[in-house]
């Protein structure tokens, strides 16, 4: 993921939600709406929110410590996931409890131009928003579909970003219907079904936010296609004739670890071995440039020993599944 694409589109949705969060706030008081208060509360929980992944982008970018000799390009996904508990919390229970109250203790709206003009002007803000998300998506997303964008990205911010976006869309228009329909009927209890709908919303979008972003924080692999290019790059042909067995595993967004046990020739003296090792990770580098940390180890390669399998305790966790969906 590009920093400043990520950043450009979570600055972009801070400052509308900051924006919408006053204006409905404002109409609340003015009409008693429980959608505009639930309205009110799901910005100020997403304007939190970014100014989390902005929290989370900036101690990522600390250097590595004897401590922490990996770096901290981890923060980016605790941050992401702290996003899906307030989202969760804040956003989807309040609702689903305002909700609740207005249908439980319904009572009519006042100045009902409050929140119909505040809504409207909501959707038109979250909409520049919400275009800017998709712009700086494309250019990441090549010819994935959005909902293997949001699946296998491995930076997060801008996956939660979307989804924030896409879930205040409709939870506008949940309001905005929940609104008028309690002004065309007379009954208030729909200005509370409303509120209702937008904390099942944001409930449903903070489990898919809290799922991926628990593969991340667990580990994920290299794509395919990053995999492919590390493979191509280590075997020279010459010296380094096969990888054995190899792992990946993302310590960032933007870095990757590459460990492989490499064959070489047995006939090979240790300098020779030590300077094919050290253009295999030049290879490396070049082909998947967020490749920065390598451990090749060299090895002879026997057909007997591949024959009997891997080994499940060769890894942590036991023997690696294939494309094990997360």
């Amino acid at each position: 993921m590009s920093a400043s694409g990520g950043t450009k589109a979570i600055v972009a949705a801070l400052v509308a939600n900051l924006a919408i969060a006053v204006a409905k706030f404002v109409a609340f008081v003015f009409s008693g709406s429980s959608s505009m208060l639930a309205e009110s509360v799901h910005s100020v929980a997403d304007s939190g929110n970014q100014a989390l992944l902005l929290v989370g982008g900036k101690k990522a970018q600390r250097k590595a410590t004897p401590e922490h000799p990996f770096g901290y390009g981890r923060e980016r996904y605790i941050y992401a996931f702290l996003v899906s508990i307030v989202l969760f919390s804040v956003g989807g229970m309040f609702a689903l409890y305002e909700g609740y109250e207005k249908i439980k203790h319904p009572h009519e709206l006042e100045h009902w131009y409050w929140p119909v003009g505040v809504l409207v002007f909501a959707i038109i803000a979250e909409s520049f928003s919400f275009r800017t998300a998709i712009k700086e998506s494309n250019a990441l997303r090549g010819r994935r579909s959005w909902k293997e964008f949001v699946r296998h990205a491995k930076a997060p911010e801008l996956p939660v970003v979307l989804l924030e976006d896409l879930g205040a869309l409709v939870g506008l228009i949940l309001a905005l219907g929940g609104v008028g329909l309690a002004l065309a009927t007379g009954d208030s209890v729909w200005d509370g079904i409303g509120t209702l709908c937008i904390g099942v919303l944001l409930i449903l979008i903070a489990l898919v936010l809290a799922a991926e972003t628990k593969s991340l924080l667990l580990g994920e692999a290299a794509g395919a296609e990053e995999t492919r290019k590390i493979e191509a790059a280590v075997v020279d042909g010459d010296t380094v004739t096969r990888i054995i067995h190899m792992r990946t595993l993302h310590l960032g967004p933007e870095e990757l670890l590459v460990a492989a046990k490499i064959a070489v020739r047995h006939d090979e003296t240790a300098a020779e071995i030590a300077t094919a090792i050290d253009a295999a990770e030049v290879r490396i580098r070049d082909a998947v440039p967020i490749a920065r940390v390598i451990y090749l180890e060299p090895d002879i390669y026997s057909e007997a020993e591949a024959a009997k399998g891997s080994d499940p305790e060769a890894s942590p966790g036991g023997p690696a599944q294939p494309d094990e969906a997360h």
